[in-house]
């Protein structure tokens, strides 16, 4: 896999971002074990260090533990995962909300576009 990284922003950052979503999306499933360290940042193509730094962060949001000597997991606890999933989504809903209002477009026009453009099942 290819990942793209904007330099304007620490890499670490982005690493934290990416891997925040891969566990609420399901792509990492709780309570399941992450590669180690060195293969994580071999696969994302990064210094080990940077990605040591993305993991304390995540640790420190509690969405993945160490079980020392055994490795670091993803988090068991649905209610922290769905928080976060729903923080995001309200980042992502204000920030269409915002780019939308720039362009002239009212908060109920904006709610009517993703109705009709994405249909009651998502985005087609």
């Amino acid at each position: 896999m290819n990942y793209i990284f904007d330099n304007e922003r620490p890499i670490y950052i982005q690493l934290v971002e990416m891997i925040r979503t891969y566990i609420v999306s399901g792509k990492f499933k709780k309570g399941e074990k992450l590669p180690p360290v060195r293969e994580l940042a071999l696969i994302m193509k990064v210094n080990p260090n940077t990605m040591q730094k993305a993991l304390v962060e995540l640790e420190n949001e509690k969405l993945i533990f160490t079980e020392r000597t055994n490795g670091k997991y993803v988090t068991e606890d649905e209610k922290l995962i769905e928080k976060i999933k729903k923080d995001l989504a309200k980042e992502k809903v204000n920030n269409y909300l915002n780019s939308m209002k720039s362009i002239g477009i009212s908060y109920d026009s904006a709610v009517s576009y993703l109705q009709e453009l994405g249909g009651k099942d998502g985005i087609s």
